[in-house]
This record gives structure tokens, C-alpha cells and sequence, in this order.
């Protein structure tokens, strides 16, 4: 080979001054990628086992908002025996008890403790999956989050890339599957691109004419401190803010399929975005859990620096024959259904729908497990934020607020940092105050409850203003908010401002007020 084929050569595996490929490198292994990828994963069942688990009793418990066990009864009666269990797999139907849905929690943190000190980790993370599986599908409105089917589709995900192993000895472990490797970076792909395409194809003015930073940090559910300062802005980082948004969205995912220079730059933007995102908002576990599956992006060659020497040249055999025998057939339906969603959302035409009987069961079976989902926030961002004040009263004259512990609520307390913990009350009566109480039966049941003092309900607020007995009368009152700016916080010290809008319910008693049981 001459100089100048060498140079065209070196051109081919360059692209903007970026080495695309490596032509004398060994190929990639993705051991240190997995043992890595599972303790972010571990640490990510972590936080959402303790999360629900501080909530539970309240939100889905026996005398909380929406009890289980009325859930379970009406599905039972919609649906006989063995047909119920399908449509709703969830070891509730075994018992639903208080006390095993905070075996559930807890049980399932003390497993992800386990994963994190890497301690037989494959069946492990299928009892993982099969816990936080009945408590998404048990949970109603509180568990309908993108982040719960994320982390279930992650989890699924992971038991086959895991090794089956007792103890915590990475030399004993086999290689990860790299089809399985590639099914993580093809859910990465799907989670940002879909994310982009569902603001496009919503036509909401708002993205089109990159307006819509505008109102985001002021009309997200739960702003940080530092989204204030970014709603100061003008409107021109505003609008390079979207632009950065889609492109991260809609293009650099393709990234995710190139050579690994490319990947790495591709995984680096996506991180990016997501601290940006963590820093101006709380989103639970649904930033760090892309972050985690970012990971997969790189390989043992791109981490070695990170970990200590006897790691480093760490050699393990390939996956054994049984574990590729099932991970391809398992591959080819998950990229069915899962491409099946993608190409419906790109074109509404191709839908399950059109295709044979047995596709469409096998279609209704995978998603009903959540093994693949559809994935996009923020598809139409909102313009204004109502928020709902509850208020009660002993005499219907002197009204006490009932104050949620990180919602808006007092014009002058700041916004707080409480992700990745979701207070998932906080979130639900976010989107109540964008429609009315009749589209949310759950918030008639949390009135009835506030009504009657109850204890596992009143612990999911800040503070309970008649902590001797319950109020007489309970009203809630919708309002208008929106971030002070710089000059009007200066001068009252108020990070908010309100105007009151008028009743979203009126005023109640608890011999007036019906609640379905």
C-alpha cells in the first residue's frame, strides 16, 4: 500500500476528525459493560423498591387512595378465571394484603441489594422482575409511568445478560450475550427517537416554533431550583435549547448503530441531555435509567481505565449453547413487537391490528408483560399550570391548606430536589389539575379518605392541618401558577405566583360525599 491508498484509508475510517473504527483491534468484549450496567441497574430497583415501599400503604393499600384489593375484584368480575391472570399478571392475586405489598417493596429492595454485591444475579433479577411486574400491574394511577415499563423492559432485559452464578466471582462468570447487548442499545434507540418523534407528529405549535422551553420549566410537574433560573432565559437559548433537543432526540440515535467511535459520541450526548434534564427537574429514576443504559454503548476497552488491574484483562468464555438458544428466538420477538410499535407510531396505518390472528396474540401477550413498550414525553407541552389546592375547615368560614410535601403549593417555598425518589401522590395531582375530577376517580377516593383521617393517606403529606380529627368540610380549589421573575422575587422573596381560577370541587362533608368501593 502506498501513502496516498493509505491515506484515502485512513480517510474512510475518519469522519469530522472522529476514528470511526479500529482495524487492528481485538474484538470487543462487554465484561466490565455488564458488570457495571447490573450494579447501576441494582441501584436503580433500589431506590424504586424504597420509594414505593414509603408509599404503598397509602396509594394502593387497604385504607389508601385506591385500594387493590377493590382493583382485583373488579377485574375478577370483568374477566373469569384463567383469563383474569393474563390480562393482569400480579402475585397480588396470591395475596394483597398490606403487609405482602410491602414484602413486595422491601423484599424486592433487600434483591436489589443483592444484585448491586453481585450475588446470583440471574435469578435474582428474574424475581426482581416478576415483584416490580406485580406492583406496576397492581398499582393502577400511580404506577402508569413510563420509568415503571422502562425499568421492567431494562429488567427483562437483564436476566439474560446476566451469568448464572452464586457468589461474586467475575472469573467464574461467562461473556455476556452480544445479542442481548444490542437488544439494550436498540430499547436506548427506540426510548430517544420515539421521545422526538411523538413531539413532531403531534404537531403541538409549541415544538414546532421551538417555543416549547418556554413553558417547560415553569409547567413541568416538578421543578428544581435551577429550573426557575433557566425559565429567565431569553428566548433564544430557549430556542437553541430545542434544537439541541432534537437533535439529541432524532438524530443522534442512529449514532447508537455506528462505529464505535461514533457510539461513544452518540452515548456521550445522551448523557448530556439527561443530566441537563436531572438538573432542572425531577423525574424520578427515568434519567439515571437511561444514563444505565447507556452503558452498552461502550465496551470493556473504553472502561478498563476505570477499573482496577485485576480486572482489566479479565478473559471469560462464550455464553453457554443453552442461554444462545434461547436468547435469538427470545431477540426475534422482542424486535417484532417492539418494531412493530415504532413503525405504528411512524405511520398509524401499520397497525397490530392488520396482522394475523396468531401475530396479534403474540403482540397482546409481550406488550401485557411489558417486555416492549412505546416510549415519549412532553408529545404536547403544556402551556399553563393549574394546580389544586386542597383546603379544609371545621365551620366553612376559616380554610387550612393541606400541604403536599414537593407539589406547588405556598407562593414562597422554594422548588425542591427529590428525584430519584417519586413522591407519586405529587405527580398524580399534576395531571388531575389538567383535566377535572370526574376523568380522576382516584381523587374523589383521596377526598373520602382525607375525610376520614386516614392515617396511611395523611403520610404521604407534608403536613396534616387537623391532626386532633378531620375536618368537617374538605373543598379543593384549582388555581393558576407561575415562576415570579427576577424582579417581583427580589421584592418578595415568593418563587411563585397564583390566581385563583375557582372551585374543582366544592365544598363536601363525609355523609354528603359517595365514593364508589
Amino acid at each position: 500500500m502506498n501513502q496516498t491508498d493509505a491515506t484515502i484509508t485512513h480517510q474512510r475510517r475518519t469522519l469530522f476528525g472522529i476514528r470511526l473504527s479500529d482495524s487492528d483491534a481485538a474484538p470487543p468484549s462487554y465484561v466490565l459493560v455488564r458488570w457495571l450496567f447490573l450494579r447501576a441497574l441494582g441501584l436503580i430497583y433500589l431506590v424504586a423498591f424504597v420509594s414505593l415501599g414509603l408509599q404503598v400503604k397509602g396509594l394502593i393499600g387497604s385504607n389508601g387512595i385506591s385500594p387493590i384489593t377493590d382493583f382485583l375484584r373488579a377485574v375478577a368480575n370483568a374477566y373469569p378465571a384463567p383469563d383474569r391472570y393474563l390480562r393482569l399478571p400480579t402475585l397480588a392475586w396470591i395475596n394483597s394484603t398490606d403487609s405482602f405489598l410491602q414484602f413486595l417493596c422491601f423484599g424486592g429492595a433487600t434483591l436489589a441489594l443483592l444484585l448491586i454485591f453481585d450475588v446470583a444475579t440471574m435469578p435474582i433479577l428474574l424475581v426482581l422482575w416478576a415483584f416490580y411486574l406485580s406492583l406496576v400491574n397492581a398499582g393502577q394511577d400511580f404506577l402508569s409511568f413510563q420509568w415503571d415499563i422502562l425499568l421492567l423492559e431494562s429488567g427483562f432485559l437483564a436476566i439474560f445478560l446476566s451469568s448464572f452464578h452464586l457468589l461474586p466471582r467475575l472469573s467464574r462468570q461467562r461473556a455476556p450475550s452480544i445479542v442481548v447487548i444490542w437488544l439494550y442499545r436498540w430499547l436506548l434507540f427506540r426510548l430517544m427517537f420515539m421521545s422526538g418523534v411523538v413531539k413532531l407528529s403531534s404537531n403541538d405549535l409549541t415544538w414546532r416554533n421551538l417555543t416549547a422551553l418556554n413553558f417547560h420549566y415553569w409547567t413541568q410537574p416538578l421543578p428544581t431550583p435551577i429550573a426557575w433560573y433557566m425559565a429567565q432565559l431569553p428566548d433564544w437559548f430557549m430556542k437553541l435549547s430545542s434544537v439541541f433537543t432534537f437533535v439529541v432526540e432524532l438524530v443522534v440515535p442512529f449514532l447508537f448503530f455506528m462505529p464505535r467511535r461514533l457510539r461513544f459520541l452518540g452515548g456521550l450526548l445522551t448523557i448530556a441531555l439527561q443530566l441537563l434534564i436531572i438538573l432542572t427537574g425531577n423525574y424520578t429514576f427515568f434519567n439515571w435509567l437511561t444514563i444505565a443504559l447507556c452503558i452498552p454503548l461502550f465496551d470493556d476497552a473504553a472502561l478498563r481505565r476505570f477499573f482496577p488491574p485485576q480486572l482489566r484483562s479479565i478473559q471469560l468464555p462464550s455464553p453457554s449453547v443453552i442461554k444462545r438458544i434461547v436468547v435469538v428466538p427470545l431477540a426475534a420477538v422482542l424486535l417484532f413487537t417492539s418494531g412493530l410499535r415504532l413503525l405504528n407510531l411512524l405511520s398509524p396505518s401499520l397497525s397490530p391490528r392488520t396482522l394475523p390472528a396468531p401475530f396479534q396474540e403474540l403482540y397482546s401477550r409481550v406488550t401485557g408483560l411489558h417486555l416492549t413498550s412505546g416510549y415519549g414525553l412532553f408529545a404536547t407541552m403544556t402551556t399553563t399550570r393549574p394546580e389544586i389546592i386542597i383546603e379544609g375547615s371545621n365551620d366553612g368560614e376559616t380554610w387550612l391548606p393541606y400541604e403536599f410535601p414537593y407539589k406547588a403549593g405556598d407562593v414562597n417555598r422554594m422548588p425542591v430536589y427529590v428525584a430519584p425518589f417519586q413522591p407519586r401522590l405529587d405527580w398524580q395531582m399534576w395531571f388531575a389539575a389538567l383535566g377535572n375530577y370526574r376523568s380522576n376517580p382516584w381523587f374523589l377516593s383521596f377526598i373520602y379518605r382525607l375525610l376520614q383521617n386516614s392515617p396511611d393517606v395523611l403520610a404521604l403529606l407534608a403536613q396534616n392541618p387537623f391532626p386532633g380529627a378531620p375536618p368537617t368540610y374538605i373543598r379543593a380549589q384549582l388555581y393558576q401558577y407561575h415562576f415570579t421573575d427576577a424582579e417581583e422575587r427580589s421584592q418578595t422573596g415568593a418563587w411563585w405566583r397564583r390566581e385563583l381560577v375557582g372551585d374543582y370541587i366544592p365544598s363536601v362533608t363525609l355523609q354528603s360525599f359517595t365514593v364508589q368501593q
